[in-house]
């Protein structure tokens, strides 16, 4: 019988506790204690309405400022050097890269994130010259640790960037190779540790054009990165061309049936693989671009760090056109962009250096 009385004295000491908690947690918002942050509110790209209290990585409402780097500039933007003549006759191109390891750059709104630059940006310039002509490269390392610069490509041992580190507050290295071979090709710091180096932006594009040429086209690069900005070698943001969805809130503009020509460079760090796939029609694609025969008609390619090529294709119809990775997760961080294709008003010009 104590036993009983117990048991109930309990249970109502329990559901006496109980009543009050209640009481007290549905009036701490009444009584404006509530600590949750104040929701925000955004508009998504089906154009539904959402509150959340949590970080907006892809807003609609892009503020358009100026970024420290602009990936509209660098799509098109192709460095062909300080260009002379040597004795024999061959065309000589010559290059100044910085290496700087204490920027800060707004990769997505309201986050900041330590970069390391080849000449402040990240990527670093394309630079491009011809097959067979003499590449000069000055390579100066303004930060606090070590630093190279590794191309891929044919070149002497001593040019290869891998044991030859730069010291740090302005030692200097002038890499020389002769341009070679035909194709796309990326470079990127190869100091230990390499993927600390790689991660944080050490890494840009090295085209070698053929000496006959490429049929007239549109051209543009799009080397795909992340930045993995807790350091738990996971990336955190996903992008073409270094600020997640920004081709999705300033699309490339295209012309209907023009001839495009992408330089693609995979360069992600911690993830295994990455891919592109393009929305609305299928492209001619050529591994490295060393030969001049493409190996599929695709409108998906899969690459591992370090693999690219060469895409061509163009749309026969005008409007919006999506192309981003083909892996959800990473489409969704940010690598995700649109073509728009637009009706041709002129007739364009190419091959103006």
């Amino acid at each position: 019988m104590h036993l009983v009385k117990t048991m109930k004295g309990k249970m109502l000491l329990s559901l006496i506790v109980g009543f009050f908690v209640t009481i007290i947690y549905f009036s701490l918002p009444i009584l404006n204690i509530d600590a949750t942050k104040e929701p925000k509110t955004f508009l998504t790209h089906s154009g539904s309405v959402i509150q959340t209290t949590g970080d907006v990585i892809d807003p609609v409402g892009y503020s358009g400022e100026q970024l420290e780097f602009n990936p509209d500039k660098y799509l098109r933007e192709f460095s062909y050097g300080r260009v002379s003549k040597l004795s024999d006759g061959t065309t000589l191109r010559e290059f100044t890269i910085i290496a700087e390891d204490d920027k800060m750059m707004e990769i997505s709104p309201g986050v900041f994130f330590n970069v390391w630059t080849y000449n402040g940006t990240v990527p670093g310039p394309t630079i491009r010259a011809t097959e067979g002509d003499m590449v000069r490269v000055k390579f100066i390392n303004d930060g606090s640790k070590s630093h190279t610069i590794h191309f891929h490509g044919i070149h002497p041992a001593e040019m290869d960037g891998v044991f030859e580190p730069v010291g740090q507050g302005g030692g200097q290295f002038t890499y020389e190779f002769v341009a070679g071979p035909v194709g796309v090709h990326p470079y990127h710091c190869h100091t230990m540790p390499l993927e600390e180096h790689i991660s944080r932006g050490l890494y840009g594009v090295y085209i070698v054009d053929p000496k006959e040429g490429r049929p007239p086209a549109d051209e543009m690069v799009m080397i795909l990165n992340g930045f993995d900005t807790d350091f738990d070698t996971e990336n955190n943001f996903y992008s073409a061309n270094t600020i997640p969805f920004y081709y999705m809130h300033h699309p490339i503009q295209i012309d209907i049936n023009e001839l495009i020509r992408v330089y693609v460079v995979n360069i992600l760090e911690f993830d295994q693989i990455n891919n592109l796939h393009l929305h609305g029609t299928l492209f001619d694609y050529y591994p490295v671009g060393t030969y001049r025969i493409p190996s599929v008609y695709t409108d998906v390619i899969t690459l591992s760090q370090g693999d690219r090529g060469i895409m061509e294709f163009n749309y026969t119809y005008p409007g919006k056109y999506l192309f981003h990775a083909h892996k959800t997760e990473f489409a969704e961080k940010g690598w995700t962009g649109m073509f728009f294709v637009k009706e041709s008003e002129n007739t364009k010009q190419y091959g103006v250096q």
